[in-house]
């Protein structure tokens, strides 16, 4: 009987416990390790079924394409009253639907604020009773209006809107003007600063922009959008080039507007001054964008992630307006002054959109500096950039990512892949004090809660079963 020679491998793939990696690896053999773990528990039936599903391929295909078929322009500023149709005691909120009762400390804040803002009641303090009998308020989220808002996302008849419109199909969405960071009604704060900051962005700001960005004409936020991933921004945390580049495109248009010298010296001094005043233009050009990939049956692809202060919730293009929702999560970065984790506020806004979108917190490679913000490496920045590729469906070539050779943002989180390798969206975020009226106390790093994802397939199985 003849021996067979033995063949040294060239190269092992191993999978599972890196023990036995390791021990190759000291053999001088090379090898290549690959980060699989088994789905998330319960899941490996409706993950079959999806999976078979004949539509899901070209379904999610069509609800890219669509996406990246967007081009967002900025083409006005005007008051919610006039664009969402708000009247007297009606609010939006970031999130999920909630109401008063499970409203937390920053939502309670902002809406408190609020309603002195629009002359409801005179002392912050006093709108507890108001919106605790709920007979003349509603709430209602900023995504059900065609709108997002970030952290509390509280928006008010009176609030100046920035208005981003898809030219190919005359759609619109919506956000707040951004009053800065610290103690703003966005993360829930109400003091006599922050309302006098809120009449002068409703009385100066407001107006000012309005005119300027009518006389400008429209400005291409999707471009920039692509610009500022190659200036050091990822359009959620760190917005610093992007709201320059806004400035530049208006402020020809600022400087003859009809209003006093003084008046713009101030617009220009407090926009200038708010490295995130671009946000809000950023995290409706991202909302355009993925509504246009709503509605697509067989899509696994997510087009909404939000959150309220006490949940958080997804949608997903093939469920329709359907809210799958798990307890937000506390981030953990860096905090502000004497403030900690015990301060906090579960995870809270509409901003989550950016990521949903590719960017955020999925491009924080091409902005190294945001770990100093929100905490982490620039090596765990990289890190995670490739790792979000893993759960998309592809990729948007209009905003490549220098430092990955180039390659476009990772687009549309598809729920089949979160469920079957287990990762979930990372999202950078600012955090809210979780008493009402503090403000901000850090920024951080995030993820959803994993059971969202197993409910959101097993609604998308129940529905591919449906079909036969």
């Amino acid at each position: 009987m003849t021996a067979l020679p033995s063949v040294a491998p060239t190269a092992v793939a191993a999978v599972g416990a890196d023990m036995f990696a390791t021990a190759v690896a000291g053999q001088a053999v090379p090898v290549e390790r690959v980060d699989w773990k088994p789905p998330m528990d319960g899941t490996a039936d409706d993950l079959a079924t999806v999976a078979a599903d004949p539509l899901r391929r070209d379904a999610n295909a069509l609800a890219v394409s669509r996406m990246l078929d967007v081009q967002a322009m900025l083409v006005g500023v005007a008051p919610a009253s006039e664009l969402l149709g708000l009247e007297k005691g009606q609010f939006l909120h970031a999130g999920p639907p909630i109401e008063w009762a499970r409203a937390s400390g920053p939502l309670r804040g902002a809406l408190m604020g609020a309603a002195a803002f629009e002359g409801l009641v005179e002392d912050p303090e006093d709108a507890e009773a108001l919106f605790a009998s709920g007979t003349d308020v509603s709430l209602e989220p900023c995504h059900h209006r065609g709108a997002v808002g970030p952290m509390a996302g509280v928006v008010s008849p009176s609030m100046w809107m920035f208005v981003l419109e898809d030219p190919a199909t005359g759609r619109r969405t919506y956000c707040s003007l951004n009053e800065g960071l610290g103690k703003v009604l966005r993360y829930g704060a109400y003091g006599p600063e922050v309302l006098e900051r809120l009449r002068w962005m409703r009385d100066v700001l407001g107006p000012l922009l309005g005119e300027a960005v009518s006389a400008a004409g429209p400005v291409d936020a999707t471009a920039i959008l692509g610009q500022m991933l190659q200036m050091g921004d990822e359009a959620h945390n760190r917005n610093r080039a992007g709201t320059l580049m806004l400035l530049r495109d208006i402020a020809p248009s600022l400087v003859r507007s009809s209003r006093s010298a003084e008046e713009v010296a101030e617009a220009f001094a407090f926009m200038g001054g708010n490295d995130h005043f671009f946000l809000n233009v950023a995290m409706p050009a991202c909302k355009l964008a993925l509504d246009a990939a709503r509605d697509v049956p067989g899509s696994t692809m997510v087009v909404a992630m939000a959150r309220n202060g006490t949940d958080f919730g997804i949608q997903v293009s093939g469920t329709g307006d359907q809210w799958f929702t798990g307890p937000a999560q506390l981030a953990d970065g860096l905090f502000l002054g004497d403030y900690g984790p015990d301060d906090a506020n579960p995870d809270i806004g509409d901003s989550a959109i950016t990521e949903t979108a590719g960017i955020g917190g999925f491009a924080m490679a091409a902005a190294p500096a945001i770990v100093r913000f929100v905490g982490g490496t620039v090596p765990d920045a990289l890190a995670t950039s490739r790792r979000m590729r893993e759960i998309t469906i592809g990729e948007n070539n209009r905003w490549p990512i220098p430092v990955l050779d180039f390659a476009g943002a990772a687009t549309g989180i598809d729920v089949t892949s979160v469920c079957r390798t287990g990762i979930l969206p990372q999202i950078n975020t600012g955090m809210a004090g979780k008493v009402a009226g503090v403000g901000q106390v850090g920024a951080g790093l995030v993820t959803p809660p994993a059971s969202i994802f197993p409910a959101a397939l097993a609604e998308l199985a129940r529905r591919t079963r449906e079909r036969g």
